[in-house]
């Protein structure tokens, strides 16, 4: 399947009634009608962009420009597997990240920006500077905002947590649950001393969401002394 006709058409036939059921109750949206969702397992649709990995990217960007949940899930989802792909070359990973970008309107959730957010965003950005992810970071869009530290989360695996860090300290009072929970287990993945320290200078202004998510993997004692400091 290289184009989105094909992936659209696809889906459909693939609906089904109770997975619908199941989206409407994880995804709120969807039951005030804010996001239309097909009913087709996300399991099934990473599979089918797994088919479509190498579909160009305006047949992917006319998915991002569908009303369906799931087909904007394949686009972002056939975005990351090229981007992960060793044989990409540097040309398009910067097609890819101009597009996730660009496009940041259509990718929009949660589930959306986890999808591709580290691979499209945080490796095209690893050997550059990261000033835009602060400015998303700024975003009065909730889903840009936790884009930036999604993102920054690829930098940790290079051992370089500061810019994750940075990031965190700027959403650390952040009004919007997703990006709270966002921060949360950003900060838990990279662990002590570097935690405990952010910890430290943080904990008193964190949400309390994202500080229960920071500190779930810390030893008891040091876990309820930053939850008494919130």
């Amino acid at each position: 399947m290289h184009t989105a006709g094909a992936f659209l058409a696809a889906l459909e036939s693939l609906s089904s009634g109770d997975e619908l059921r199941k989206y409407k109750r994880a995804f709120p949206l969807a039951r005030r009608g804010g996001d239309r969702f097909l009913g087709v397992p996300m399991g099934t649709v990473f599979d089918l962009a797994r088919s479509s990995a190498d579909m160009p990217l305006d047949e992917v960007e006319a998915l991002l420009d569908s009303p369906w949940h799931e087909a904007r899930a394949g686009a972002v989802s056939i975005m990351d597997f090229q981007a992960r792909s060793p044989s990409t070359p540097p040309l398009r990973r910067r097609e890819l990240y101009d597009l996730y970008l660009r496009r940041h309107d259509r990718i929009d959730s949660w589930d959306l920006v986890d999808r591709a957010a580290v691979h499209v965003v945080g490796s095209y950005l690893a050997d550059k500077p990261r000033d835009p992810l602060y400015g998303l970071a700024h975003s009065p869009r909730p889903s840009e905002r936790r884009t930036a530290i999604v993102a920054a989360t690829y930098f940790v695996g290079l051992g370089d947590p500061h810019d994750l860090f940075e990031i965190a300290a700027l959403l650390a009072d952040d009004p919007d649950e997703s990006v709270q929970k966002a921060t949360g287990w950003a900060l838990r993945a990279v662990g002590t001393p570097g935690l405990e320290a952010f910890l430290d200078r943080c904990a008193p202004r964190m949400t309390r969401v994202a500080l229960r998510y920071a500190v779930e993997k810390l030893p008891r004692g040091a876990r309820d002394r930053y939850l008494k400091a919130s």
